[in-house]
Order: C-alpha cells, then sequence, then structure tokens
C-alpha cells in the first residue's frame, strides 16, 4: 500500500523554538507599534520571564529599543515602552520599469527613509547596462541610508514581466528574455564597493510587490485583506491577493492580467498575441488614443490628466474606453475570484475619476453576484504607499522579523 503521508519536519530543539520565539516577540511589537514585555506575554502566550530574556536578545541585537515608561493604570510599576528600532537593519526595494528605476529603503517600522527614482527610458537597452544603472543608483540609496545608521539586510528587485528562480524569463515592454537578473544585479551592486559583503538579492513581479505594499501600508492596514491590484504602466500588470496572501500560482506567474485578450483580432501585442488589454488601456494606448505622442511618459499622462480636467473630448473619450475596457477584464477576474476589493494602481490612481465610472458600469452589469453595484467602494484608487519598490523594501523587512537570528547572524559573520 501506498504511503500518502507528507514527511515530516524534524522535532524541533530548543535552539529552534528560541529562534522561533524571538520572531514571535519582535512581530508583536512591530505589529503593535509599541508595546511592554507585559503586554507582549499576555499576547503571544509566553511567560514574563521568557519575553524578558527574548527582549534582552533583541535589544542587544539592535532590533527594538527602550522608549520611557507607560502605566496600565493598575497597581505595580510601571512598564518600559518597546518600539522596533529606527536604525540598524532596514529594508532595500528597487523596482525597474519601462520608463524609470525607483529605490527605496524602509526601516524596520516600514517608515520610508531614502526615496530615488531617475526616469529613463530602458527600452531596447541591454539588460546589464539596466541593472548598472540601478546598481549605481541603489549604491546612492546605501550611501544615505548608512547617514541615517541604516544596513539594508538584502535587495529585493520587482521588475515588469514573468519572474521565476531569479530570472526574467519574459519581459516583453523591455524586451528581455531569460536576464538573470539576480546574478547580474549583485555582481554590478559588488562592483561599486557599496558593502564589505555581497547583499543577498532576491526578485520578484513588479505588481506582486506593489500588491504586497498595499497589503502591508496602504488598504491592508484598514482591514482589507483580500484584492485584486492593477498596475496601470506602460504595461498593465495583476496581482491577486486573498486573506492576506498573496496568489502566485503554479510556476509564480499568476496575475498577468494585461495579457487578457480584449479582441483576438485587435493591435499586435509585444508578447506576440493580439488585442491584449496593454493595447487598450495600457499608457501608450491611452496617450495615443487621446493624440498624445504614446511614448510621452509621465509627462504625457500630466498632460491627458489636464485635457481631461479642460473636458476636451478626446481626453475623455480615451479614458472612458479604457475604462470600459478594465471593467470588461477585471469583471472576469471578480467571477472567478471574487475579492474583496479591485485597486487601480500607477497611472490608473492619476487618472481614477475618469477611468472609475465607466469601469464601474460594466462590473455593475457582468459581476454574477450582484455586490458591485455603480455606486460601490470596491473599485478603489490604490493607496499612495503602495508602490512596487516600497513593497519589495517590505520583502527584506519581512525576511528580518520572520527570523532576526539569522540577519543578526549573517551580520556579525
Amino acid at each position: 500500500m501506498k504511503n500518502h503521508l507528507i514527511p515530516l519536519e524534524p522535532k524541533a530543539d530548543k535552539a529552534t523554538v528560541r529562534r522561533h520565539n524571538l520572531s514571535l516577540v519582535l512581530r508583536a511589537v512591530h505589529d503593535a507599534g509599541e508595546a511592554t514585555r507585559a503586554r507582549i506575554a499576555a499576547h503571544v502566550g509566553l511567560t514574563r520571564a521568557a519575553v524578558s530574556s527574548l527582549v534582552e536578545q533583541l535589544l542587544t541585537y539592535g532590533f527594538v529599543g527602550e522608549w520611557g515608561k507607560t502605566s496600565s493604570g493598575q497597581a505595580g510599576r510601571p512598564g518600559t515602552v518597546l518600539k522596533v528600532a529606527r536604525s540598524g537593519p532596514a529594508g532595500l526595494g528597487v523596482e525597474i520599469n519601462i520608463d524609470y528605476i525607483a529605490v527605496c529603503v524602509v526601516d524596520l517600522a516600514g517608515t520610508d527613509r531614502v526615496r530615488l527614482v531617475e526616469h529613463v527610458d530602458n527600452r531596447g537597452v541591454q539588460p546589464s547596462e539596466v541593472l548598472a544603472r540601478a546598481a549605481r543608483l541603489t549604491a546612492r540609496a546605501i550611501g544615505s541610508a548608512a547617514e541615517q545608521e541604516l544596513v539594508p539586510a538584502g535587495v529585493h528587485v520587482a521588475l515588469p514581466g514573468l519572474v521565476t528562480g531569479g530570472t526574467v524569463r519574459q519581459a516583453p515592454n523591455l524586451g528581455w528574455q531569460r536576464v538573470a537578473v539576480e546574478g547580474l544585479f549583485a555582481q554590478a551592486l559588488l562592483a561599486l564597493g557599496t558593502s564589505r559583503r555581497p547583499l543577498p538579492v532576491s526578485s520578484d513581479n513588479e505588481a506582486n510587490a506593489a500588491a504586497l505594499a498595499e497589503l502591508w501600508y496602504g488598504a491592508g492596514t484598514e482591514g482589507v485583506r483580500s484584492f485584486l491590484y492593477l498596475t496601470g504602466e506602460i504595461g498593465i500588470g495583476g496581482a491577486l491577493v486573498l486573506g492576506g496572501e498573496l496568489l502566485r500560482g503554479a510556476h509564480g506567474f499568476a496575475g498577468e492580467i494585461g495579457h487578457t485578450v480584449v479582441d483576438p483580432d485587435g493591435p499586435r501585442c509585444r508578447c506576440g498575441a493580439r488585442g491584449c488589454l496593454e493595447q487598450y488601456a495600457g499608457q501608450g494606448a491611452l496617450l495615443k488614443a487621446a493624440g498624445l505622442d504614446p511614448d510621452a511618459g509621465v509627462p504625457g499622462v500630466a498632460e491627458l490628466r489636464r485635457r481631461a480636467r479642460r473636458g476636451e473630448p478626446s481626453a475623455v473619450s480615451a479614458l472612458e474606453r479604457a475604462g470600459r475596457q478594465l471593467g470588461v477584464v477585471v469583471a472576469g477576474a471578480v467571477n472567478l475570484f471574487d475579492p474583496g476589493a479591485v485597486m487601480l494602481g500607477g497611472v490608473y490612481r492619476e487618472l481614477m475619476e475618469w477611468l472609475a465610472p465607466a469601469a464601474g458600469r460594466e462590473l455593475a452589469l457582468r459581476v454574477v453576484s450582484g455586490l458591485w453595484s455603480t455606486d460601490t467602494t470596491r473599485l478603489r484608487a490604490a493607496s499612495p504607499r503602495g508602490d512596487a519598490a516600497r513593497g519589495a523594501a517590505g520583502v527584506i523587512v519581512r525576511e528580518v522579523l520572520a527570523d532576526p537570528a539569522a540577519y543578526a547572524e549573517r551580520a556579525a559573520g
């Protein structure tokens, strides 16, 4: 008879349990914003003596700091307030997009401490050169972080395309095929001499990173734990968060909503198919439909918004048509996955007031649950804090919170 049981992990020893509890206490301080030892003990279910021992270790490592006394109003001595440290380990995120590179450093509390953006056209440029540009901007961010006594624990790179195993398998709008991003970026950064040892480098799709930023720093902090996130840039990225977890799919490629076919006989897309959503609602398509240069980038979007505010027919019509196509495609995703909300990020956030009415009408018409009426707030602009660079930096912060001992050992080694 076949044994279908999943092999169990080895029994946890004392050292493993302590590592777990160290993370438990650090995450409790992080999530609370500030807390006393007594409050942490009550929250995580450990004894006050055990929590005090763990807190002392976290203080030694520099993960938390003491911020004066507080009183609960009950008998006994006032407790010492603990907060995550504003110096020491930090998250470093890099977003490489078609027409810009953004770098963000956040501290353990998730506060933006450094943000650099370089507007540059990366289309048709060799991947090695684009990654070298990103490394130079990253080196500047590391220097600015050092002035604030922050040390990145690693760097997470977000890119528009299919990203898996440290490689961009395909990024049609960049023109990349099978680019070993993590290795190339790590080499470029190391060559600049920014640190004594190589920084750990990881990578993911930029829409995934933006959705995580929305979860950790935006709508997720308001209790929205299931949503579809759309990034409107030159391409259209998508990511789905269900129950506070990012849905990745069997191969890590879930969310490529920009390549949902609207019309199989429509214009050719860079991915090779015809009639993809990007050809109707992507940044270039929007600008072209409004009579603007499709390659105008950020200035073009600003001009589109100005014309729409003036009520110019070509601008209003282009936005309404894009909103309608967005609504048709998003309605299918809503019917399939039933998210609690749909977040429009990137340039869509700036153009929300013109896109939303048409998209909302399609959602009200096509979503079978009847929950998406035209007056609903389920279709909403993404938070200004929900961008890919911040989300990428947050990935590194979460890694530190999940195993602070591992980071401390690397730093000491």
